[in-house]
């Protein structure tokens, strides 16, 4: 119950100080401090392995209300470094829900925190950006704090690739939610068209929608070398390749990014969200910028430059590709927040992609057709 949590510390590289309250596991936690503004969906948000690394504030206020069920996970495990929340329901009422949110977080090692004032910390990354902390249940001390934090590494510097991808390879066998049978329908598989989908941190829901809009998914370690990839598309076994989403800083990956310029350079169809849309410009040989204070919800307005429509769209990201990029891509889409790049089609080569999560888990649907679009091309 809620009046038996326990007191949490937090030193944040500004220099702020705060107490709170604690859920979850003990002990101390190290990450980038983010904020996401989606209304719905925290279960999916915390396992979503993009924000490995991270304490995601959340800016919807109730959090736990319908609790958490094993239907809604987007990999295996919580991958955040935590989760700051102002209010913590522990008493779900949903007629979905397997158990209880505290109970949820310590089953999966997951972090938490909350009795916090989260519209401060919100406006503090939108004035300061993003900020590397520190939360201990064990240590009170703000000089222990900020010592501890001043030898933890920094989260651009850390390659959590690894840590998140696939050990193995294996084929997607689900495809999206019935909301009438309560489950997740079988792949399908009628277009007669395998991809390879190269998990950098891969969210379920995305490998969903693909395998619903007709495609055979294997989903392949993060390390699969190109050669072998190519190899296999020469002699037909498959039809394309797609790049996920993923977690950190894009430019530390210089190996993938070797990778995936032998994809570009074979002319291998590709399709990318996210950290693999990043990853393409920096393997096309332009550069990626970290954003202010980044892209973290499920109501952003993205316009699809040809059809001029604007598509509200779901966004975890704190990089972006540069305007360089153009010299070589069509812009299709554009964020109406900040102007950045949302969508590029390749010049004179089978590849396109998007910064936004068309798979929307959570989030609005307007984008699902991306899916359809690239099973149209391989």
């Amino acid at each position: 119950m809620k009046e038996n949590l326990k007191p949490v510390w937090i030193y944040i590289e500004n220099g702020i100080f705060l107490e709170a309250k604690s859920f979850g596991i003990d002990g101390n936690r190290v990450g980038e401090i983010v904020f996401n503004t989606s209304m719905t969906g925290y279960q999916e948000i915390i396992t979503d392995p993009s924000y490995a690394g991270q304490f995601i504030v959340f800016t919807m206020p109730e959090i736990g209300i319908v609790g958490a069920n094993s239907d809604d996970m987007e990999s295996k495990k919580v991958h955040a470094s935590g989760i700051i929340i102002r209010n913590l329901n522990d008493m779900p009422s949903n007629f979905r829900s397997e158990s209880a949110f505290p109970d949820f977080l310590k089953k999966h090692n997951g972090f938490g925190i909350c009795d916090i004032d989260t519209r401060y910390l919100t406006k503090m990354i939108r004035e300061n950006g993003p900020q590397m902390m520190i939360a201990s249940t064990k240590v009170s001390d703000k000089e222990a704090l900020k010592n501890l934090l001043k030898v933890a590494p920094r989260i651009e510097h850390l390659n959590y690739i690894d840590e998140v991808s696939t050990k193995e390879s294996y084929v997607h066998t689900s495809g999206v939610w019935d909301s009438e049978k309560l489950e997740y329908k079988k792949a399908n598989h009628s277009l007669n068209k395998k991809i390879v989908a190269i998990d950098y941190g891969v969210k379920r829901n995305i490998l969903n929608e693909l395998s619903e809009a007709g495609l055979s998914v294997e989903v392949v370690p993060h390390n699969t070398k190109a050669k072998t990839l190519i190899k296999r598309y020469k002699e037909g076994k498959i039809n394309g390749v797609f790049l996920s989403n993923g977690p950190g800083d894009p430019q530390v990956l210089k190996e993938e990014i070797a990778e995936i310029k032998q994809l570009i350079e074979a002319k291998v169809p590709m399709f990318a969200i996210c950290l693999g849309h990043q990853l393409l410009s920096l393997a096309h040989g332009f550069n990626t910028i970290k954003l202010k204070f980044g892209q973290h919800g499920g109501n952003h307005p993205v316009r699809n430059e040809d059809s001029k429509i604007v598509e509200i769209t779901a966004q975890n990201h704190n990089y972006s590709v540069t305007d360089e990029i153009c010299k070589i891509a069509k812009t299709t889409h554009i964020n109406l927040f900040d102007n950045t790049i949302e969508g590029l089609e390749y010049i004179d080569s089978p590849i396109f992609s998007v910064q936004h999560h068309p798979e929307a888990s959570p989030g609005p649907h307007d984008s699902k057709y991306i899916f359809a679009l690239f099973a149209s091309r391989v």
